[in-house]
Parts: C-alpha cells; sequence; structure tokens
C-alpha cells in the first residue's frame, strides 16, 4: 500500500470523470493510490469507472452526503498516511504529489499543504480557489496569494517558493489522514464553502502548520456547481464566515469580534442596496439570520474544541484589514499589502 491515497469526491460527474480521471490516475499511481468517493450517483459515473478504471478503488456511498459528509465518510475507509481531497474538476501535473510529501515530511509540525492552483480556462491566472494559499484577516475574511477578492493575479512566478500560509484550498488539500480525523474532518453544517478554512483553522489553534508546497502545480475548472456571484454563495460566504469566527476566533473577546464583523457585515449590505443588488442584499439578511438561528449549536462546537486548543499557530494572519488595503488603500496584490503585518510562526495563547 502507498502512504498517499488521493481521494476525489464524485456526485453524477460522470463528465468531469471521464475529462479528468485519466490524468490523475497516469500522474499519480506511481506514489500513490487512486480512491473515487461516490455520494450515491445516478449517472453512468460508476459504470464508466468500473469499465474503464479498474485501478481505482470505488468507495459508494448510500447517498449523497454532501462534500463535507461525503468526504467524512468515505476517508474513514481509507486507511493512508496521507489523503489528498482533489475535487473531480482538477487537472494535475506531472510529478504534483512528490514536493507535497517532501514539505510536510520535511517540516516539523506541518500538516496539510496545497498546491499552487491556476485557473483550468484562463491557464495564466490563479484560480479562485485557493490561488497560491490562503491568508485571513484581523476580521476574519480570507484572501490568497493571487487572488483577494475578485482581483486575481497572472502567474508570473511570483509566487514560486513553498511558505506556511493560514489555510489550504479544498479543491486540492494534501493532508495527514490521523490529523484530519482527530480534528473531526470537515463541518457538515457549514453545506457548503469555507469548510476548509474552518478545518485548517481548527488545525492551527492545536498548533499545526498548514502550507502553500509551490513547487506543486494544478489547475481548477471550479464554478460548475454555484457561480461565484450567485446570491446563494453570498449567503452562504457570509453566514460561514460567521460561523469561522464563533467556533475559532482565540485572540481575544469573541463577542467584540463578532460585533465588529456584523457592523462590516451591514456596511457591506447597504452597499449592495446602493448598488441596486437587492438579492445580495437580501442574502446578507438571510445569512445574518441562519447565524442566530445555529448560535447555539456553532458555541456548542466552540466549546467542544477549546481543550484541544494549545499555543495556537497564528502564521499567515493578516493583522491588518484587508477590506480597508483592498478597497480604501487600492491594494489589489499581496505583494502591496504591508509584509510587516503578516505574521510568521509567532505564537499567541
Amino acid at each position: 500500500m502507498q502512504r498517499t491515497a488521493v481521494a476525489i469526491l464524485n456526485w453524477n460527474g460522470e463528465h468531469f470523470l471521464r475529462q479528468f480521471l485519466p490524468g490523475v490516475v497516469e500522474h499519480s499511481t506511481s506514489v500513490a493510490d487512486v480512491y473515487v468517493i461516490d455520494n450515491a450517483s445516478t449517472d453512468g459515473s460508476l459504470s464508466y469507472l468500473s469499465a474503464s478504471h479498474p485501478e481505482v478503488k470505488v468507495i459508494r456511498l448510500p447517498r449523497n452526503y454532501g462534500f463535507a459528509g461525503g468526504y467524512n465518510k468515505g476517508i474513514k475507509d481509507i486507511p493512508h498516511e496521507f489523503i489528498i481531497l482533489l475535487n473531480s474538476d482538477v487537472e494535475v501535473t506531472p510529478g504534483w504529489i512528490e514536493p507535497m510529501m517532501q514539505y510536510v515530511d520535511g517540516q516539523a509540525g506541518m500538516i496539510a499543504c496545497q498546491p499552487r492552483i491556476r485557473n483550468h480556462k484562463d491557464r495564466e491566472w490563479f484560480d479562485y480557489a485557493g490561488a497560491a494559499g490562503g491568508y485571513i484577516d484581523k476580521d476574519g475574511f480570507a484572501f490568497c496569494a493571487g487572488r483577494i477578492f475578485y482581483e486575481f493575479e497572472k502567474d508570473r512566478g511570483q509566487y514560486t517558493e513553498n511558505e506556511e500560509v493560514f489555510w489550504a484550498s479544498g479543491a486540492a488539500l494534501f493532508i495527514r489522514r490521523d490529523a484530519y480525523i482527530l480534528a473531526g474532518g470537515l463541518d457538515e453544517d457549514f453545506f457548503a464553502h469555507m469548510e476548509e478554512i474552518d478545518l485548517c483553522w481548527r488545525l492551527k489553534n492545536r498548533g499545526y502548520k498548514i502550507g502553500a508546497c509551490r513547487k506543486s502545480e494544478v489547475y481548477h475548472v471550479g464554478g460548475g456547481t454555484l457561480d461565484r456571484q450567485h446570491p446563494f454563495k453570498t449567503y452562504l460566504n457570509f453566514r460561514n464566515n460567521l460561523y469561522l469566527i464563533l467556533k475559532n476566533y482565540r485572540s481575544g473577546p469573541v463577542y467584540l469580534k463578532l460585533l465588529r464583523r456584523m457592523a462590516l457585515d451591514g456596511i457591506a449590505g447597504l452597499r449592495f442596496i446602493t448598488e441596486g443588488n437587492w438579492a445580495y442584499f437580501r442574502a446578507v439578511l438571510h445569512a445574518h439570520g441562519s447565524f442566530y438561528k445555529n448560535f447555539r449549536i456553532m458555541l456548542r462546537k466552540r466549546r467542544e474544541e477549546a481543550p484541544h486548543v494549545h499555543s495556537p499557530n497564528l502564521a499567515g494572519w493578516y493583522t491588518g484589514s484587508i477590506l480597508f488595503a483592498f478597497f480604501i488603500q487600492g491594494r489589489r496584490q499581496l505583494s502591496q499589502l504591508p509584509a510587516h503585518l503578516f505574521l510568521k510562526g509567532l505564537k499567541n495563547g
């Protein structure tokens, strides 16, 4: 058995399997076993796998458990030391796994990483989902090397050195299986979006490191299920960001942090009104209503996690405001942000 397993979650994604699985098999099986976790597909996915890729191990789930639930259940049946959570719409490249294995093996406390992720269609540009590694600002807003909000960078070789970051993308997440299991896996209450940031934050609160392995590269299609500007995604992003803060913020009074974030969300809602984007404004209201409804559930999860918090690792935390930097100062790229505002390996209990 190999040390590493590539785990592709599938639900009625035969077209993506036909397009990208042959490349995954070709560029992975020398160092990793390949699994497909199938969320009770009703298309031709299983027939295709059986006929065309008998070397791929298939875990058949009895129903569609969604992204987080599907991985949580499937990974229990994958006994490897390392797991790569790989979206079915990702094109891998030759030698993409070895640099991540070497990076995690060679760094004490390194528990997970991602490759450099570029856009499958506009191949010189970084992709929305993770780009060259994720960061988070003092208000809980996530951004990436290569992508801040809706502003993308062309890959000109500016992010080629491996670096410790705050979170790694779930589109291609290399992670130690035991850490994934012990941390409780992905939070199924998030439904979609930011589950991987939540998992990475929980791991960092336990003192572990998360990395961007920029010596590895993949290409991501993305947007196949939900457009980036869809009101439902706006709802999920606003709600799940509040979930993130309540569950994981440990560097000060969490309720004050939530109040500040809610005020910023209110400003965003007013901006949507002035722009005539009433659907987005309603999405913000709906997000806050859902957060209040589920407040006790997330508070319980925060308390359950508290005994496992030991010397949180805040490397990749941006102590400034990315909103102010982006919208007021016009700083659109990571290199334009003051380097001294990023924490690098500092600990904060």
